[in-house]
């Protein structure tokens, strides 16, 4: 992977953020996710919450920017 390129995994119950080694123990129920990548090459860009990990629109990530994270996937 190049770049910014990278996977990330998330509790798929809370969608918070887990560590690698959570994921490995528990992989029913966490996912991994390939974020990152050329905006250029049709890549976009989403909103999440940092505290639910639910996608949030771009106005929401506007008004709250320390609850929210912009992720290129």
């Amino acid at each position: 992977m190049a770049g910014n390129e990278h996977e990330v995994n998330r509790s798929a119950k809370t969608g918070r953020f887990v560590k690698e080694s959570t994921a490995e123990r528990n992989p029913r129920t966490t996912t991994t996710e390939h974020v990152g990548g050329d905006k250029d090459r049709g890549d976009r860009e989403v909103n999440r919450s940092t505290s639910t990990g639910k996608f949030v629109k771009q106005t929401t990530a506007e008004l709250h920017p320390s609850t929210t994270e912009t992720q290129k996937l």
